[in-house]
């Protein structure tokens, strides 16, 4: 090889920092000037008419009322369990219940909370390590307080505490 070529091989050419510059700068004018168009309108955007309509249609259509129903707060309960340690749940729940029963459900708490006691004492650890055991005993307690109190005065039973320990 001779000199002149040995150099050129030995000394690679730097890349230049201008074409990152210049790209950066172009990237953040292009960011920018979109931001502006969309936000200004200039843009129209596919999604964005539907969903301000869907809005305005919201806004002119009257709310659905909420039904009308009062709670019923329940004392916790904190029961031993039947097994062969000394495993306690903490239970704590409301009932919703339509307005027109409220205050026929508030004289039958102490029915209602029998039925609890009752029907909790009586449920195994096994039946509890299920994913799906709180929907269960949800239901049960439902149809539990509905005899006490009567059908379709009860609407829920909603568990504000349940621990096992």
């Amino acid at each position: 090889m001779t000199d002149a070529t040995a150099e050129q091989a030995e000394a690679p050419e730097k890349p230049g920092k201008k074409g990152l510059i210049l790209g950066v700068i172009l990237a953040l004018s292009g960011a920018g000037g979109g931001y502006f168009a969309t936000t200004s309108g200039l843009l129209p955007i596919g999604a964005m008419p539907k969903a301000q309509g869907a809005v305005e249609e919201a806004e002119k259509k009257p709310a659905k009322a909420l039904p009308d129903v009062g709670f019923v707060d329940l004392p916790p309960l904190i029961l031993s369990l039947n097994s062969g340690d000394s495993r306690h749940l903490k239970f704590h729940a409301q009932l919703e219940v339509n307005s027109d029963y409220l205050g026929d459900v508030e004289k039958m708490k102490p029915r209602i909370m029998d039925v609890l006691n009752g029907y909790l004492r009586a449920v195994e650890i096994s039946d509890l390590e299920d994913s799906l055991a709180l929907v269960r005993i949800r239901g049960h307690l439902l149809r539990r307080i509905g005899i006490v109190v009567g059908e379709d005065r009860v609407r829920d039973v909603l568990v504000m505490e349940f621990v096992l320990n």
